[in-house]
């Protein structure tokens, strides 16, 4: 298959969309697909190089929409190349235009959501919602519901998506969702971290990283460290991510009022060989996210062999829960401290059993391989080249799809979509 990849931005500071393109199409590529990206960034940007993908920047995108003139005469040029095409995230230029000429060209399109139809979004942030909301139909609602599938990793998350819009609309389907398997030269990953970060010697290692951003819980996760570094005075907090929402200094003033500010480490964003370090070299994992559709990070500290704390506001507890890879508990101050303190207490044999139990889970749920596969299911037997009839399952005329029963991840269905039509 050819398949081409629609996102705002490939910078990897950006998060789970494009790490996710980053590696599933390094999969794909591997089993003898070809991918391309599409990208609404400055072709001149530093970080196109690091995605390794063929890559067509036709940017820069104008605000934080992204509008990029260059982007529907490009798809109508080139879109019937493509036997699929996957938009990743919402609320940005690429999906309006994917589905203003992507359809006209039985170029059959998707949507991957990547969480951005969780209603956390309309509780936290009202006002935004709000203007969503003005243009709703006229856009963000017509992508989805006219792509061929919208996509969602967790059933969790497909069920939360339906309560964000009243008006609503798509041919739901759940997929695998997978990250790479890590290095395995451990004890070389380990010593290069320690070496770039010698004061942390010997120090139980307690590691956050991903985003320093509010929906993560990076407030939290201090103040609840707060109540429980006496538990072990070798205890550490590592710190690892970029400051996408400007919050460090806040962050770092509050460790100082709390008196933990000398037992947390700041280390930036971690990348490659130090990023795999991080994990080799930590004793558990922390993210108490207010809301995660996946958490490609979790998925990289299983596959490390690293217990997972993690609140259940992230749409893959329950599976963690399950395998006993790590432990549970709700996305607050009280929650995030039980996490801490029930993993600081346990004793060296049940941590051990812990760790064997999260790299299994890992190898059983999380692979990128895995996820590889899952996607094609959805794509191959629709690909444009077969000469099915499905660029716009509603119709050219724009009415809405009849069916709405939606995959589940064994490959049943969830049956009604619950959604209202326009």
């Amino acid at each position: 298959m050819k398949i081409l990849h629609l996102l705002a931005t490939a910078d990897l500071r950006a998060g789970g969309p494009t790490e996710s393109v980053r590696q599933s199409s390094a999969s794909l590529i591997a089993m003898g697909h070809h991918v391309e990206v599409v990208t609404l960034d400055d072709p001149a940007a530093p970080y196109l190089s690091a995605l390794a993908l063929d890559v067509h920047a036709l940017g820069p995108g104008r605000g934080n929409y992204k509008f990029s003139p260059g982007l529907v005469p490009w798809l109508r040029e080139h879109g019937r190349e493509y036997d699929a095409a996957i938009v990743n995230g919402l609320w940005q230029y690429h999906g309006y235009a994917a589905w203003k000429t992507l359809r006209a060209l039985g170029v059959p399109y998707y949507v991957f959501a990547h969480g951005m139809l969780d209603p956390w979004f309309k509780r936290t942030y009202p006002l935004k919602h709000l203007k969503k909301w003005l243009y709703w139909p006229w856009f963000e609602y017509r992508v989805l519901r006219d792509a061929h599938k919208v996509l969602f990793t967790a059933q969790e998350e497909l069920l939360l998506a339906r309560q964000s819009f009243w008006l609503y609309r798509a041919q739901e389907e759940v997929v695998s969702f997978g990250t790479s398997a890590p290095p395995e030269n451990a004890d070389e990953l380990r010593q290069a971290f320690q070496a770039a970060y010698p004061e942390l010697a010997g120090k139980r290692l307690l590691l956050f990283l991903g985003r320093i951003h509010q929906k993560k819980g990076c407030d939290i996760l201090i103040e609840a460290y707060a109540k429980v570094a006496t538990l072990d005075p070798s205890s550490h907090l590592v710190i690892a991510g970029p400051d996408s929402a400007q919050w460090m200094a806040t962050l770092q003033s509050l460790a100082r009022e709390l008196g933990v500010a000398e037992r947390i480490t700041w280390t930036g964003m971690l990348q490659a060989q130090m990023k795999w370090g991080a994990f080799y070299a930590s004793d558990a994992f922390v993210l108490p996210s207010h809301q995660e559709n996946f958490g490609i990070a979790v998925a990289e500290a299983l596959g490390c062999g690293l217990p997972v704390l993690i609140s259940d506001k992230i749409n893959i507890w329950r599976e963690v829960q399950a395998d006993g890879a790590g432990l549970v508990a709700s996305d607050t101050v009280d929650g995030t401290a039980q996490n801490l303190r029930r993993w600081l207490e346990l004793d060296p044999a049940s941590r051990a059993t812990m760790r064997a139990q999260a790299a299994e889970s890992f190898k059983r749920r999380f692979t990128v391989d895995a996820m590889s596969r899952d996607l094609l299911r959805v794509l191959q037997p629709h690909a444009k080249n077969t000469g099915n009839s499905i660029a716009n399952p509603a119709g050219d005329s724009g009415g809405n799809p009849t069916s709405g029963a939606a995959s589940n991840p064994v490959g049943g269905t969830t049956g009604d979509t619950g959604a209202r039509s326009a």
